[in-house]
Order: structure tokens, then sequence, then C-alpha cells
């Protein structure tokens, strides 16, 4: 495990499982998957085609706050749209960048137009952990003479 390594890494060891709402659901209808599925974010999507992306924090800021009826609107109008994507190839460490610099929590990942997966925040954090602890472990084995070659 590196920090180069691409996303797909990532995809391969959590599984490629993909959750989301259509835009015309309504919010409570896409509450109720988040909280089935114990997630943070939907991906909104129609025909087979990402939209937008729709989370607990829209949810609590835009409706919850002000005062909208989760039953009566509908998650496209408030999901976050266009949606910061990313690539399979594309490196841990640079969607690390992109999410803390975007203040993102959750990043699709698509390939070819399709979405492939989605990452959180979670994901890359404990890449990064075990990343570090591996590189940790070799250094340790150098260290004590363990190290081949």
């Amino acid at each position: 495990m590196r920090l180069e390594d691409p996303v797909s890494k990532i995809l391969q060891k959590k599984g490629r499982d993909i959750w989301y709402a259509g835009p015309e659901d309504s919010v409570y209808t896409a509450v109720e998957l988040l909280s089935t599925k114990n997630i943070g974010a939907l991906l909104v999507m129609a025909e087979g085609r990402l939209l937008g992306i729709f989370s607990e924090r829209d949810y609590a800021r835009k409706v919850v706050l002000k005062g909208k009826s989760s039953r009566q609107t509908l998650v496209r109008e408030i999901m976050i749209s266009p949606v910061i994507t990313v690539s399979p190839q594309d490196e841990v460490q640079a969607c690390m960048q992109i999410m803390t610099e975007s203040r993102i929590r959750h990043l699709p990942v698509v390939h070819e137009d399709q979405v492939v997966g989605v990452l959180s925040i979670g994901d890359l954090v404990n890449w990064i952990i075990s990343a570090q602890e591996e590189a940790i472990h070799h250094l340790e084995d150098y260290i004590a003479g363990k190290y081949p070659g």
C-alpha cells in the first residue's frame, strides 16, 4: 500500500457498491436509504448518468435549517451538481488533496462515463494509515537486519 497507488486498489478492497437516489425522489426517501445503508451520501442518478450527489450535510443545511419538508422536497432541489469525480487511475494522495481542498467527504470514481465506485474520506484515511504502518514495519525490519537484500 502506497500513497501513489491508484484508487482502483481501494475499490478492489472495499467493493464497488453504489447507492443512489433519483432526482425526482423525495428527500425523505433518500434519507431513509442513507440510514438503511449506514452511509453519508448518495449519488443522484438517472438513466445511468451521474447528475449530482446528496449528503447528510445537504439535508441538514438545505432542508432542516430552512424549515422545508423532507417529504415534499425533491432530491434535485438540494443535490450538489456538478459533481467532482476522479478516475480509477488517480492516485490516493491526489484524491485526498481534492477532497481536502474541495471540502467534500465523498468522491465518485468514474470510468468512461460510468460510475465504478465511491470513495469516502474514511476510505482514503484508512488506506493512508495502512500505508504508513506498512512503511514503519519495513523500516523496523531493516533496522533489525531482517530486511531482505
